[in-house]
């Protein structure tokens, strides 16, 4: 097998491109693809045979094409769309291209054409409320959650259709949190139907029930992503599970660390193990397809720590620090038969 990672540059305009050992975690870079405006959220389609950047300065996503044998990207095409996206991801069939607007408050469905480049003009285009964050459909297609930090404190709740992209909102429109706690980035538990949100505003994470039936949340476990003694600021970030859902990891942005959980494999319950220190605002990092790396981005730094997760306990060992580029905005590796 062969492993690539996938590192947008913000400030200069970049995406770099990694090579990684699937033994050690150790990463050797093979190229830099310059991009028409500042790249932030990365997608990839289930295939992992094209990339998709959202452009957040020049409000467009480009799409590439992945070799898989060496993990290049060769450009296909480059759409404008309404606004600066925080957030893409593709729908399970691969036929559109979900988006969310921080700055303008809602979401947006785009069709993915015949050449696998984003058609400009949106299926669907929703006003929700300001800071939006995340979007992207569940394992079965047919529900998609946006949720919204600081004010309005929310998540919407849609209905996705899988054959013309549109959404409508749920019979129950919206999820209301406590108070303060801004919901931000969320993902799906592979095997059960648990939604984990991580909540900027509240330092926590807030484990939601997904009724499968009416695609409906409703939260039974909050627990915080900090030490019990840490008085200063702190906002989380991204939230991602290794791939058997063992796991949970939550950047925490002011305590500059990634918080560890385990995961109960029969009823989703999280049990915290602890904070691992690691660059300054940790904005995001991921996980590799084997579960036995992290990488995190500093965006304060502009370096890119890795850790080896501990198999038995979630816990994180420091490995090499690199430096990447002036503030990283996304992660992914991806792994490719060799």
């Amino acid at each position: 097998m062969l492993y690539f990672a996938y590192f947008s540059i913000a400030d200069e305009n970049r995406i770099s491109i990694y090579r990684m050992n699937p033994e050690t975690g150790d990463l050797s870079p093979i190229s830099d693809v310059a991009v028409d405006g500042t790249p932030g959220p990365l997608a990839v389609d289930s295939k992992q045979r094209y990339l998709y950047a959202g452009l957040r300065s020049t409000e467009q996503i480009a799409t590439f094409a992945i070799n898989p044998g060496d993990g290049n990207l060769d450009f296909v095409g480059q759409a404008q769309i309404q606004s600066n996206p925080c957030y893409i991801a593709l729908d399970r069939n691969d036929n559109f291209l979900l988006s969310a607007y921080y700055g303008a408050g809602g979401i947006s469905v785009h069709q993915i054409g015949e050449d696998k480049a984003v058609v400009a003009d949106p299926v669907v285009w929703i006003e929700t409320a300001g800071h939006a964050h995340c979007a992207m459909t569940d394992a079965s297609n047919r529900y998609v959650f946006l949720p919204h930090t600081v004010e309005p404190n929310m998540i919407s709740q849609f209905l996705f259709d899988p054959t013309t992209g549109q959404l409508t909102p749920n019979a129950v429109p919206k999820v209301h949190p406590p108070e303060s706690e801004g919901p931000r980035h969320y993902c799906h538990h592979p095997n059960q139907e648990i939604v984990y949100f991580s909540n900027e505003n509240g330092s926590s994470v807030t484990a939601y029930r997904l009724d499968p039936d009416n695609g409906r949340l409703s939260a039974f476990q909050t627990l915080s992503t900090l030490p019990d003694n840490f008085a200063g600021s702190n906002t989380c970030a991204q939230i991602h599970l290794d791939p058997s859902g063992q796991f949970l990891y939550i950047s925490n942005r002011g305590h500059d660390s990634i918080a560890a959980f385990t995961v109960d494999d029969s009823t989703g319950q999280l049990t915290t193990v602890g904070q691992q220190a690691t660059e300054p605002t940790p904005r995001t990092f991921n996980i590799d397809p084997t579960g036995n790396f992290l990488f995190a981005g500093g965006q304060g730094s502009g370096k890119l720590a890795g850790y080896r997760i501990n198999r038995e306990t979630g816990q994180l060992a420091p490995l090499k620090t690199y430096d990447i580029g002036k503030t990283p905005m996304w992660v992914m590796i991806l792994e490719f038969n060799a």
